[in-house]
């Protein structure tokens, strides 16, 4: 692999991906409902490096030959994983599938666990873009989202990214307790003042089983209201895009060229390989269109893995009305929209002319030309509505 190859154009079409879950975390957030876990003992990386290429070569026989546009390895901290690990996987994905040059390869960091001897050994394994979880620029509300890094962690982390890999994102979390919309634009200002290409900016939400739950439900955690959430979320739109970094997806903005190529592939509904303990897939076969998803618990995934060379739990069978919704979902987030030819061949019909004509007349979509659909600044806001009136 040539690690210095330059990152291929993005062809606007779907692609096919490979996402690797790698479970384990140092400590869980309170905000957290991902599938992570924290093991006291160290886990054994060559056991789950060798169950990663068993469960790969099951995937390879569900999807058939491919050419791969993109990577993603994801948490969980990967950057919990050594070097020789992510090597490893990177390399069996090389075996089971075709992988170009210049793909988009990334993972995600915190910034607690980096050390730039362990950046670099990710960088000669073939990682070419970073995504550090940072979710916020000051320490107090570092504390309070129950993250183990500082500021400080933090923007040594950014400086280390910068240097090593070709291209980096950092999240941010925000719609926090008591945070004001002047408050939030100084922090995505800075945040953006640290030449970052790439932000994927989430608003916090209370997440049922999560620590916050209960303390929200108690009434002892306040998070902003409805109209506080939509301020601002407005106030991210306008200061991204006033500084270079315009949304290409409710929650992700970049400078043009930047976009996640793996994130798209998701938006533009298209397949992808999920490997590893609770990772969740979509692959084409023939005019299939398979969801898959594989055991949750880390230590049961590997049984599984070791008992019939794969761990997966569930495979259903997507009807075409079911991959038009899903199309339409995913493709509603992104500010180029749905190709309308392609969800009308998926279900089967043009969308309802009364329904579409009441969304325009609100300024909640808009038509690009003839060919695609969707949604305006006003209709994210409300995006979920939006879908289910399209969808009916």
């Amino acid at each position: 692999m040539n690690i210095d190859a330059p990152l291929l154009p993005d062809t606007g079409e779907p692609g096919f991906g490979i996402y690797v879950h790698w479970p384990f975390c140092a400590a869980k957030c309170p905000y957290c409902d991902f599938n992570s876990h924290v093991r006291h003992q160290p886990v054994d990386q060559p056991r789950f490096a060798a169950a990663f290429q068993s469960e790969m070569g099951w995937m390879r026989q569900m999807s058939g030959p491919k050419t791969v546009t993109s990577i993603f390895l994801g948490g969980g901290t990967p950057s919990l994983m050594e070097p020789a690990t992510v090597a490893a996987v990177l390399e069996s994905i090389s075996r089971h599938w075709h992988v170009p040059e210049g793909i988009e390869i990334t993972m995600e960091a915190n910034p607690s666990s980096v050390e730039a001897e362990r950046f670099r050994g990710y960088r000669a394994a073939g990682v070419n873009r970073v995504s550090l979880g940072v979710q916020a620029l000051n320490d107090a509300d570092l504390k309070f989202l129950g993250r183990l890094h500082d500021v400080a962690d933090a923007l040594k982390a950014i400086r280390l990214a910068r240097e090593i890999f070709p291209r980096m994102s950092f999240d941010l979390i925000y719609a926090r307790p008591r945070q004001t919309v002047d408050a939030w634009e100084a922090e995505l200002k800075e945040a953006i003042s640290y030449a970052v290409d790439h932000l994927s900016l989430y608003q916090l939400t209370i997440e049922e089983g999560t620590p916050f739950y209960g303390l929200h439900k108690a009434g002892k955690l306040l998070v902003p209201d409805g109209d506080q959430s939509a301020d601002l979320y407005e106030a991210t739109q306008e200061t991204t895009a006033r500084y270079g970094l315009p949304a290409y997806e409710v929650s992700n903005h970049a400078r043009p060229g930047a976009e996640s190529r793996h994130n798209l592939t998701y938006w533009r509904y298209g397949d992808y390989a999920g490997i590893g303990p609770g990772a969740h897939g979509r692959l084409t076969r023939g005019s299939q269109k398979i969801a898959t998803a594989t055991e949750r618990r880390p230590e049961a995934w590997l049984d599984l893995v070791g008992r019939q060379g794969h761990g997966m739990i569930d495979q259903e069978e997507l009807g075409r009305d079911e991959q038009a919704d899903e199309l339409l979902l995913m493709g509603l987030r992104l500010t180029e929209g749905v190709d309308l030819a392609r969800w009308q061949q998926l279900s089967g019909r043009d969308p309802d002319p009364r329904r579409e004509q009441i969304l325009l007349e609100h300024g909640f979509i808009e038509r690009l030309g003839n060919s695609r659909l969707r949604c305006t600044p006003k209709g994210m806001l409300i995006l979920d509505a939006v879908v289910a009136d399209l969808a009916c």
